[in-house]
């Protein structure tokens, strides 16, 4: 037996002996640059793919709108709005949820909703893995419901559909879960810029909403995506922003600054009660007495009630966001779109049919945004507020209230506006609205649903403590290690003389402390070994060790990858220079969570004040005795 003292400093660099793997020669990143390469090519052609699906869902939904409403068979660009049905105008939506239901029974229930919270939810417990029906199945769902005259936007099928489409996609190749996560973000965010042109917005939305992470091997594919994505946009629908605002706007003096940070407060709150009250609906439709296929039914019903009653609230809708930017409609007009698009979103919505909530949410905000500075305009006429920016103002922070897309909102806004003079008036609000949001609500509008299911949505981005310390800040110096000439025998009473090893496996070394290999506990008490032979014929297991330069994530993954509790710190020269446990690592994670915890301050105020008293009393006595 060799008692091994593990003593003195641990090499900075270290090279491994031949004999062991070299993945265990540094960190270990995964996927790898050639990876990440090979995800990105990938993240490109689904976009491309993506693109021109979205094409093809608005040219749906024209087809569907002009059926239903107009009773031609074309795809020109038509507004529900223009119907001249009357009364049977009604019944319009309520065949759509019809279908919709239908769909939902007999082909996937996973259709329902509007697409965010169904991609988080597989992205968290499912390893991102999409029935590939989805990729046709929420598009087809979606046309017929918004074309029937559901008010939702398109963005949300899209993003579900492409969605769908990455994780396919990710299904077929050899790639790990994570690389699939990356590619349902792809699909995602390029489906998003793809409808909005909206690039960069789209890259934060997959950071907030999607991703949880934020590094090279995810963010380069999805930027390359949401770029493809803008050039599709750019390509299949003009270059011309979305929402475009033909009034210049200035930059917000101090005052209106303070004006718009006090609508992104009112805002807040706002989105916070839309929020509830949308899961209020949800869950009164789960207490009717029908199967839920036919609640789509129900909430097309209510929305053709609504529609016959102000027709603007039928369809998509950005022709309202963008009238209610560039203030064409009168105060009456926006109060009615603020309250009937409220009550048709949410309880379509609520009756879980397809169809997507940003630009419901963006028509709501936009109103509410509008009317507050119309308000101010007319009580405080020096505040200087601008309509149009007001209008801009409301719509992004209730998009910001309501997902705490915080970044997401303030760059959306801009991108799809070409209003860069916004940004500080947007910052305000957004951040105004995602604080009230933050305190009133424990969920948001993308998360309740599953949040109601069990399931924890990450809320922050935190150092990963793993993969910041090294095996050199962690690893005993110190430690038992065995000589692979020892017997059996003597292996074995060793081990019951020290009870307090309660390893499960051993390291084994030559007489020169040179690293030979690993054993299990199992394997020395085996019943069928000669206690005489050496217990270095015990070993079986390639030998693995880490180095010194290594981080604690490398070594964790390595003792999970050969379900091992120890590992030998080699030296340069091959020996053994400490031992890392994985006590070890629970050790400095414990260390980690008790100082970030700790409240004290690193500055003592009251010995500061004392000094300075001390040095003034100071100066006053030896003024005295100079003057003396």
């Amino acid at each position: 037996m060799l008692k091994s003292s593990l003593k003195g400093g641990i090499p900075v660099s270290v090279s491994l002996t031949e004999n062991l793997r070299s993945e265990t020669i540094g960190p270990i990143i995964p996927p790898g640059k050639k990876r990440v390469f090979r995800i990105s090519c990938y993240a490109v052609a689904i976009a491309v793919c993506v693109s021109a699906i979205a094409k093809f869902l608005i040219i749906l939904i024209d087809f569907v709108t002009q059926v239903s409403f107009f009773g031609n068979f074309s795809t020109a660009a038509a507004s529900p709005a223009d119907n001249m049905l009357g009364l049977w105008v009604i019944f319009i939506p309520a065949i759509g949820g019809i279908l919709v239901g239908l769909m939902a029974y007999y082909g996937s229930g996973a259709i329902r909703g509007h697409g965010i919270p169904e991609a988080m939810e597989q992205i968290l417990t499912n390893q991102s893995k999409i029935k590939p029906a989805i990729t046709y199945l929420k598009p087809l769902s979606s046309a017929i419901t918004i074309g029937t005259g559901g008010p939702f936007g398109a963005e949300g099928p899209i993003i579900a559909t492409g969605g769908a489409l990455g994780s396919t996609l990710g299904q077929i190749l050899h790639i790990t879960h994570n690389e699939r996560k990356i590619l349902l973000s792809c699909g995602a965010t390029a489906g998003m810029s793809a409808i909005f042109g909206s690039p960069v917005a789209a890259i934060f939305l997959a950071i907030e909403l999607l991703l949880f992470e934020f590094s090279p091997r995810s963010i380069i594919p999805v930027a390359l995506s949401c770029i493809t994505g803008a050039a599709g946009h750019h390509l299949l629908f003009g270059s011309s922003p979305v929402f475009a605002i033909h009034a210049a706007i200035g930059s917000p003096g101090n005052t209106a600054l303070l004006c718009y940070s006090l609508f992104g407060l009112a805002i807040g709150a706002l989105s916070a009660g839309v929020t509830k009250a949308v899961y209020y609906i949800e869950d009164a439709f789960s207490k009717l007495p029908v199967h839920w296929m036919w609640w789509p039914a129900i909430g097309g019903l209510a929305v053709g009630i609504t529609g016959y009653f102000f027709p603007e609230t039928l369809g998509v809708g950005y022709d309202n966001i963008i009238n209610v930017l560039n203030s064409t409609l009168t105060i009456k007009a926006v109060v009615l779109l603020f309250i009937f698009k409220f009550v048709s979103w949410s309880i379509a919505l609520g009756s879980g049919t397809s169809g997507g909530t940003l630009a419901p949410l963006l028509t709501i905000g936009g109103a509410a945004g509008f009317l507050l500075g119309n308000w101010v305009t007319s009580v405080f006429p020096s505040a200087a507020i601008s309509a149009p920016l007001a209008a801009l103002v409301g719509m992004s922070a209730m998009f910001a209230g309501a997902s705490r897309a915080l970044l997401t909102s303030i760059i959306f806004a801009l991108e799809t506006t070409g209003t860069s003079s916004a940004l500080p008036a947007l910052l305000a609000a957004c951040t105004a609205a995602y604080m009230v949001s933050f305190f009133l609500m424990e969920n948001t509008i993308m998360t309740e649903k599953i949040a109601r299911r069990g399931i924890k949505t990450p809320d922050s981005f935190e150092p990963d403590l793993l993969g910041e310390l090294t095996v050199n800040d962690v690893a005993g110096e110190q430690g038992f290690v065995i000589n692979q000439d020892v017997s059996v025998a003597e292996a074995r009473e060793w081990v019951k003389q020290h009870p307090e090893d309660k390893s499960n496996h051993f390291i084994i070394a030559n007489s020169d402390n040179a690293f030979v290999g690993i054993i299990s506990a199992s394997n020395l008490f085996g019943m069928h070994h000669d206690t005489e032979m050496p217990i270095g014929n015990l070993i079986r297991r390639t030998p693995v060790a880490v180095n010194t330069s290594g981080t604690l994530r490398t070594a964790l993954e390595l003792m999970i990858k050969e379900n091992v509790d120890v590992l030998p710190v080699i030296s340069t020269d091959g020996d053994i220079a400490g031992i890392l446990s994985h006590q070890h690592i629970v050790d400095a994670y414990k260390m980690d969570v008790a100082q970030s915890q700790q409240r004290k301050p690193v500055i003592s105020v009251k010995r500061r004040v004392l000094k300075i008293l001390v040095k003034g009393q100071r100066l006053i006595t030896t003024s005295k005795k100079q003057k003396d």
